[in-house]
């Protein structure tokens, strides 16, 4: 195989793919044009490629350094479009199912894809109930068979490439160990029992004048709405909020070549913000469906961490590393600029707000429902991706679902989604391994360089010289290179101030 050639076609692609996810999702074409790009760089994927990959990886294992890192990044790469090639039609179909429907909520017609975004801004829980209703209905009956056949081609992939399953498949693409992951994040969730009711209720009650014990699914939108904030997160601040931040760590948002921010309003555009880094860098996009107040702002500088990563990788980088690796990683550093918007030093600095003490304790009580929430996708994506779950039964993995996400959360949850809440590549441990890398991160910025490193340069600078790197390095060698530290969830539950 000649490798160059191999990484030159697999950048173009990369592209080309990046750039249809951007249009489509940010909602300016209502198309999903990916089985043609497949075509168009199909031997990038075929059997063979992944066979001499997997025969280069096997090659490399004993060997140190960045030799073996792209090796491993390659393969991985290669059999994700193994398993994109044979399940295109699928997501085409899926996305454009999705683009094009709608709900009905008392004789009035909602986009399936905008309707999160007025759940969350509606103050009426008897309103929320029926938009809820109305998106489990159509999840489970437009979606789920689209979803069911995504889930079904997956698991056949990688029996055909020889993995036991799609869960030891990924484990061994990612070098993520996930039971073991798993077993930390289990802790937490039963080291966290006790006092989420105690976190999260009085929050419950002053947002949305509720108990945990009145608490329903479809309210959750509201509740991380934080409407009652929104006075202290004017519109007008929210994109200039960021590039003074930026500008204190010494990045000047507006020079930085190719970077677009895309906030606002569009019908079919995703109400899941992202980034999408088209090329990395030259060409990275911001998108953002917004819904007002402290979560415009909270998402908007999570994807914005998104943003600078891919923005200062050093162009000079090998593609493995400027486009595929860990994306713990880049998770890491969206969560470090996302925690910006509950700091309070940075709320009094960048928004004058002098007592920030009733958005702490909302932040926190979010960001523990997150934590307990992914620490159970986690436990439930093990059982639907793990071996013998095709024998299971659809049935029988719906209702595992909801115990485990019902149990996490304490609250009764459906079974509708039990297939459309789950990412492909158990992205569930890159966010749960970047909550834990983020809290170590900032920790070290804040010993170096005080509370206020967020306005420092020489912060800054430490931050471009990791982002430079892309994604070299995983999340583990990146704290070892960084403190010398071991990464452990545990961190997560003494930050939340829980230990």
């Amino acid at each position: 195989m000649d490798l160059d050639a191999y990484r030159q076609s697999a950048e173009t692609f990369t592209e080309e793919l990046m750039r249809e996810y951007y249009r489509h999702h940010a909602g300016l074409q209502d198309s999903f044009e990916i089985e043609s790009i497949y075509a168009r760089h199909a031997d990038l994927f075929t059997r063979e490629s992944v066979d001499a990959l997997r025969e280069l990886d096997g090659r490399t294992t004993s060997a140190h350094g960045d030799r073996r890192r792209r090796a491993r990044m390659l393969l991985d790469f290669a059999v994700e479009g193994y398993v994109g090639e044979a399940t295109k039609s699928i997501e085409e179909a899926l996305a454009r199912t999705e683009a094009a429907l709608t709900i009905e909520v008392a004789g009035e017609r909602i986009g399936f894809r905008e309707a999160p975004v007025v759940q969350a801004n509606e103050a009426d829980a008897g309103r929320r109930n029926e938009i809820e209703a109305a998106l489990l209905t159509a999840t489970r009956e437009r979606l789920g068979p689209h979803h069911r056949e995504l889930i079904e081609r997956q698991h056949a992939c990688a029996t055909e490439l020889g993995w036991a399953s799609y869960a030891d498949m990924c484990a061994y693409l990612k070098r993520i160990d996930l039971r073991a992951l798993s077993t930390q994040t289990a802790a937490f969730a039963d080291a966290s029992a006790t006092t989420y009711p105690r976190v999260l209720e009085p929050e419950l009650r002053r947002t949305l004048g509720i108990g945990l014990d009145d608490l329903r699914r479809a309210d959750l939108p509201r509740f991380f709405r934080a409407g009652d904030q929104d006075r202290h997160f004017p519109e007008s601040r929210l994109t200039d909020s960021f590039t003074e931040t930026m500008r204190g760590l010494g990045i000047e948002v507006a020079r930085q070549r190719g970077v677009t921010f895309d906030i606002g309003p569009r019908p079919n555009k995703s109400p899941r913000a992202f980034c999408a880094p088209v090329r990395v860098p030259g060409e990275v996009y911001l998108v953002v469906a917004r819904v007002g107040g402290w979560d415009d702002f909270a998402t908007l500088f999570h994807e914005g961490g998104h943003t600078e990563h891919a923005a200062n990788t050093d162009p000079r980088l090998p593609f493995e590393f400027r486009c595929l690796g860990d994306n713990s990683i880049s998770e890491t550093y969206a969560f470090l600029m996302q925690h910006l918007v509950e700091n309070p030093e940075w709320l009094a600095r960048k928004l004058d707000l002098d007592d920030p003490s009733e958005l702490v304790a909302h932040a926190k009580a979010q960001r523990l429902v997150y934590l307990r929430r992914y620490a159970g996708k986690l436990a439930y994506e093990l059982e639907l991706h793990g071996p013998g779950a095709d024998g299971i039964g659809w049935s029988t993995l719906a209702a595992r679902y909801a115990e485990l996400l019902g149990n996490a959360l304490q609250v009764e949850w459906p079974t509708a989604t039990f297939l459309a809440d789950v990412d492909e590549g158990f992205y569930c441990a890159c966010y749960l391994r970047a909550w834990a890398l983020e809290t170590h991160l900032r920790s070290h910025l804040r010993e170096r360089f005080g509370p206020v490193w967020f306005d420092s340069s020489e912060a800054g600078e430490v931050l471009r010289a990791l982002w430079r790197d892309g994604q070299r390095l995983d999340a583990e060698e990146l704290l070892e290179e960084l403190t010398g530290e071991r990464l452990d969830f545990g961190v997560v539950l003494a930050d939340l101030g829980l230990s």
